[in-house]
């Protein structure tokens, strides 16, 4: 990924979003003017120009300090800026495969009445425990290169039906792919996944074209599930030293009927350990 115009695509995408403070009745333009930009960042409008039309060199911090106060820009995507902003080298040697620690994997064994994931930045499921691969799709039972929750989610008819809130999962899910591509931009793994996922989905390559990111640690989420119906689970984030795997797990509040339905779901489903 060019991240010299990935960085002039978000920007503008921003400036297009940002309501100008002072906008009169006969503005045509709905968001910031690049002058206007270049104004409150205080820098040249030349300047800006080449930053949006991918030209100029990498540009300090305190330019993608200011840029990001003038199109207020919020945690998600001032972080985003900054990794689009960054030095663009010769690409770094190929990554290894992601792989899930012995240790991880036996962990997540343990958690027999919380549904516990392993994903890397990609949205690859590098282990899962029984519950979560009954909560979400039989992970062992699946090649593995099917097991990654964006083509889940884009590629999959079931998931539409599995998640009551299909839409925000679309939304959250292109958001954190958006993220990953910004601070991996030469990992040829997301690169061909992010192809795949635009040449296969339309609802994807929609909300891939808002440039939106999102970074979501914490939150709840609505299954549908054949077994135990509809349930309201909260889930959690936790990231990994190796700063590329998280730990995903899902939990219910107490005496609520998502509680009932999760334990039933636990004597429901049987043993199913992706390694």
């Amino acid at each position: 990924m060019d991240n010299g115009r990935e960085l002039g695509d978000f920007l503008k995408s921003r400036r297009a979003r940002t309501r100008p403070p002072l906008a009169g009745p006969r503005r045509r333009v709905p968001g910031l003017r690049r002058e206007e930009v270049a104004q409150l960042a205080g820098i040249s409008v030349e300047y800006y120009v080449r930053l949006e039309q991918g030209r100029a060199q990498r540009p300090s911090d305190e330019v993608l300090t200011t840029l990001a106060a003038a199109l207020r820009l919020d945690h998600d995507e001032r972080a985003h800026l900054f990794d689009l902003g960054r030095s663009r080298g010769a690409a770094p040697r190929p990554r290894p495969a992601e792989r899930a620690r012995p240790e991880l994997v036996r962990l997540l064994v343990t958690l027999d009445r919380v549904p516990a994931l392993l994903i890397d930045h990609r949205l690859d499921v590098l282990a899962g425990n029984r519950l979560a691969a009954a909560l979400f799709f039989d992970f062992d039972a699946a090649p593995v290169r099917q097991r990654n929750l964006a083509r889940f989610a884009f590629l999959d008819p079931a998931a539409r039906e599995r998640f009551a809130d299909w839409p925000e999962v679309a939304r959250a899910t292109v958001g954190q792919l958006r993220l990953a591509a910004g601070r991996h931009p030469h990992d040829e793994p997301l690169a061909t996944l992010l192809g795949e996922l635009t040449m296969r989905s339309e609802d994807f390559r929609t909300l891939w074209s808002r440039r939106d990111v999102r970074e979501r640690t914490h939150g709840t989420k609505r299954f549908r599930h054949p077994a135990v119906g509809e349930l309201t689970l909260r889930f959690e984030n936790m990231d990994l030293p190796s700063a590329t795997q998280r730990v995903v797990m899902f939990f219910a509040d107490p005496g609520t009927q998502a509680e009932q339905s999760l334990e039933l779901l636990a004597m429901w489903s049987t043993p199913a350990l992706l390694e």
